[in-house]
């Protein structure tokens, strides 16, 4: 039992390491998009998106999950976890945090920010069982 709980943090360490690769190379592509060629807020964003996921799944296919599958079903099963993932996080988090925060004065710009760090955090819970579990699913 102990070699599996070693094994499971091991994993889990190194798609913690992945997440934060991928958020410091989606935040660059997302900065450079914005204030060298100017293309504003949401192609910027989208170009975060777009790279850390792409950087993700190569990442977590070969470091974090050691997938030897070289399918497209993989892809597309890692694109349908993301969507899926992004969506229930999303529309959890806000709800969740105008419930908790309700008693508290704060403006709607605040709430929204708490919201989306809130709704990170659920996303990347999600993520990790969804990459784990259907992505680069192995049954052993």
């Amino acid at each position: 039992m102990n070699k599996i709980k070693k094994i499971l943090n091991m994993e889990q360490s190194r798609f913690i390491l992945v997440g934060i690769m991928n958020t410091i190379i989606g935040a660059l592509a997302m900065l450079i998009a914005y204030n060298v060629f100017h293309l504003g807020y949401w192609i910027s964003s989208a170009m975060d998106y777009i790279i850390g996921s792409i950087f993700s799944y190569f990442a977590n296919k070969h470091f974090t999950f050691k997938s030897k599958k070289n399918s497209v079903v993989e892809i597309i099963r890692f694109i349908i976890n993301i969507v899926i993932c992004y969506l229930i996080s999303y529309s959890i988090a806000k709800p969740v945090m105008i419930w908790l925060l309700k008693d508290l004065e704060i403006t709607v710009e605040l709430l929204e920010q708490v919201s989306i760090f809130f709704g990170m955090g659920i996303f990347v819970i999600l993520n990790y069982f969804g990459q784990k579990y259907f992505v680069f699913y192995k049954p052993e």
